[in-house]
């Protein structure tokens, strides 16, 4: 693991991420080094001291410090990945904090393990580092098996194969919105190592239709702001209908001043959403709403970088009592998408990563 101290390049690239009225150098510093603070020896990011990791979390703290510049750390995170990695291309969706190579879920999580591509795709993008992508790929190239396993024949991914083996056959939006970003990274690094994968490429395109255009085959969410922007976050939608999607239910969720609602009916913002739909915002042009959501929860902000959970703000709160790493790590990747970060941008924008082949609908099944 690195040590704690920092060369010029990596407070050069932190500087970057300085965002006015969102975060100065300084502070992104300060949360650049609590979030590596929290990770441990062998690579892995748990959600704070004392608590459990899960790989979509691990994986979007490690993505942070990519961006912050800190690439041994994130590529150590990864190393943590591909070392812990079940045979079917797993990983268990929970994992002891004080043993974090022991699961405490024995569940298995489509969106979990497809979300590496993103992060090993993001990293290469930061490093050009191939012998990382040689490395890495393999357990990416397994780890789309394994979600592809959990495909149905509407193009949705079931969330989730329990520990006896049984595939839960139900399937969430934000999940399949997720997984659909992650396959289209996993295309791109297919591309990158010359290896085609056509039976993703169609796998990835009948998710992308069921995602936008077949609300029915998903268990209904709609209370959780992650059903909301999640479709547009992830690039499953674009251009007009992104922007239509989120504006339809913009008074729901978006609290003037505070940030996003998790759930719709309760008065509790969360800093994870709110950086999100910053996210989102940003992907379709909508630079300055975005800005407008990060300075808000600048409230969940603690003095040495880390973020508070969420704000309950009837009772002026903070809810949960904790600070998690994948907070502060959405804050980060939100200020740098928005300041531009080629790798950051690369993989949120989705402009450039593969499609996938659009299904025929007249066999389209539901």
């Amino acid at each position: 693991m690195p040590t704690p101290e920092h060369t010029g390049r990596s407070d050069e690239r932190t500087g970057r991420l300085a965002l006015p009225g969102v975060l100065t150098a300084d502070e992104a510093r300060a949360t650049v080094d609590w979030i590596s603070g929290r990770q441990r020896p062998d690579g892995a990011i748990p959600w704070f001291d004392g608590h459990h990791l899960d790989p979509w979390d691990h994986v979007e703290a490690a993505m942070a410090l990519d961006a912050a510049g800190e690439h041994a750390r994130a590529a150590a995170a990864y190393h943590w990945l591909a070392d812990h990695q079940n045979a079917d291309g797993s990983w268990y969706a929970a994992y002891a904090e004080g043993d974090p190579g022991r699961p405490t879920d024995l569940g298995r999580e489509s969106n979990f393990c497809a979300y590496p591509a993103v992060g090993v795709l993001h990293h290469h993008l930061a490093t050009g580092d191939d012998a990382f992508l040689e490395r890495m790929w393999p357990t990416v190239r397994a780890a789309v098996a394994f979600v592809l396993g959990l495909q149905r024949d509407g193009g949705q991914l079931g969330w989730r194969r329990e520990a006896d083996g049984r595939a839960v056959p139900d399937a969430l939006l934000t999940g399949s919105a997720s997984g659909h970003q992650a396959l289209r990274c996993a295309l791109a690094l297919a591309e990158r190592v010359g290896e085609a994968q056509p039976d993703w490429e169609v796998a990835t395109g009948r998710l992308g239709h069921a995602v936008r255009a077949h609300p029915e085959l998903f268990l209904d969410k709609s209370r959780y702001s992650m059903d909301w922007y999640y479709p547009v976050l992830a690039g499953a939608m674009r251009g007009d209908e992104a922007a239509e999607r989120l504006a339809a239910r913009w008074d729901e969720f978006v609290v003037p001043g505070f940030g996003v609602r998790c759930v719709r009916e309760n008065p509790w913002v969360t800093g994870g959403e709110s950086a999100e739909l910053a996210l989102a915002l940003w992907s379709v042009g909508q630079r300055e709403r975005a800005v407008e959501i990060l300075r808000a929860i600048g409230r969940l902000r603690a003095p040495d970088g880390r973020y508070w959970t969420g704000y309950v703000y009837p009772d002026d709160a903070f809810w949960p009592v904790e600070h998690t790493t994948w907070t502060a790590g959405s804050v980060l990747l939100a200020v740098a998408a928005l300041l531009g970060d080629p790798p950051t941008t690369a993989v949120f924008g989705a402009r450039e990563l593969p499609e996938g082949l659009e299904p025929d609908c007249r066999t389209c099944r539901a």
